[in-house]
């Protein structure tokens, strides 16, 4: 998209910070009431009353967390809005506000950063929630976003991680392993484009896949979901950077073991094709893939008869006293140490 010979290129140095600011953001509009002044003075006002306040914040950094060869920057705007608002939602909250910061090269024009910013308006109106602020500075390295979420919760519906207990059911919600697949086949056909520029990929039987890669959706709808089942989690974490890796930030901030049964682990049959085809194990891609941005959750023994029909809910497993340690039961009902090798930023190589 950037490399486009024949679209117009505004560079971003003759307009200005606060003119770039201004420009950018002229059609984000307020939706949420708790929102009394947003982008245009030296700090957001929000009002939250009775409401506890959640917030959490994340980057994505080029060349670490996307590849602009095969992201189109409308894309990274929407992702990189629901990579943080899904750790809202896994507090049990509500997502109301973000800010947005970004670090930008000259290499950029300001069509380019439209293209950012209608990604992430795009988002924040889908999932109601207002800009209200930010920061844009220059970058040697690429493309970087900062954004930081913001949510309300009642205090007693909030769900940490450290809640799990003995006989808990291990839940989580979608389907796994698509993403990391998505990626798996987008930097296959950028290779394939690298070596013959003139070869256009063919990607109708990766459709799924990719779309859970570049356009991600958060699961805003879970918590009005479990509310109406009258099912209150005991424990929540996102599923960013691969299940094995957060069922072990689950498990140790709740000091509890558990069984995970592989029979249960809920995948797309594009996802099998996909893994047949790349020569790779479904059931590896499913636990050590990241950024399906699902949620995984504990309940209560109790709650089974009130989710287990449900298609959006799945039981992969229970929770187990401390010193029985984290496992996987095959399907040939062998049990094996669960290892947590899901992605890491700092270290790919190390077990989170």
């Amino acid at each position: 998209m950037l490399e486009n010979k024949d679209s117009q290129r505004t560079p971003i140095d003759q307009i200005g910070e606060f003119a770039l600011i201004d420009h950018l953001t002229k059609h984000f509009d307020i939706k949420q009431k708790s929102t009394i002044k947003s982008i245009g003075d030296d700090a957001a006002v929000l009002d939250f009353k009775n409401k506890k306040v959640v917030v959490s914040t994340d980057l994505l950094i080029e060349g670490v967390h996307f590849d602009l060869g095969y992201a189109p920057l409308k894309h990274l705007g929407y992702k990189a809005v629901v990579v943080n608002i899904s750790d809202i939602y896994a507090m049990n909250a509500t997502a109301t506000q973000i800010t947005v910061s970004i670090a930008v090269s000259n290499r950029f024009p300001l069509e380019a950063l439209e293209e950012l910013y209608e990604g992430i308006r795009l988002a924040s109106n889908f999932y109601n929630v207002d800009v209200i602020g930010g920061d844009t500075t220059s970058s040697t390295s690429g493309l970087i976003i900062s954004i930081t979420a913001i949510g309300e919760a009642n205090q007693e519906d909030i769900v940490y991680r450290d809640g799990a207990k003995d006989t808990d059911l291990l839940v989580v919600t979608g389907d796994l392993g698509a993403a990391y697949m998505g990626l798996q086949v987008l930097e296959r056909e950028k290779q394939v484009f690298l070596v013959n520029p003139n070869n256009q990929p063919d990607l109708d039987d990766y459709t799924y896949l990719i779309e859970r890669q570049l356009k991600p959706e958060a699961r805003k709808d879970i918590k009005e979901l479990l509310e109406k089942l009258e099912v209150k989690p005991t424990s929540m974490i996102d599923i960013s950077d691969g299940l094995s890796s957060e069922i072990f930030h689950l498990t140790k901030s709740s000091k509890v073991g558990c069984n995970v049964y592989e029979e249960k682990l809920p995948l797309d049959p594009q996802l099998i094709n996909v893994c047949e085809e790349f020569n790779l194990d479904s059931t590896t891609i499913a636990i050590n893939g990241g950024e399906d941005y699902e949620l995984l959750f504990t309940i209560k023994m109790s709650d089974f008869e009130k989710i287990k029909a449900n298609p959006h809910l799945s039981i992969i497993g229970h929770i187990v006293p401390e010193n029985e340690g984290v496992h996987i039961i095959t399907r040939e009902n062998t049990k094996i140490p669960l290892k947590a090798r899901g992605w890491s930023a700092i270290s790919k190589n190390e077990d989170e």
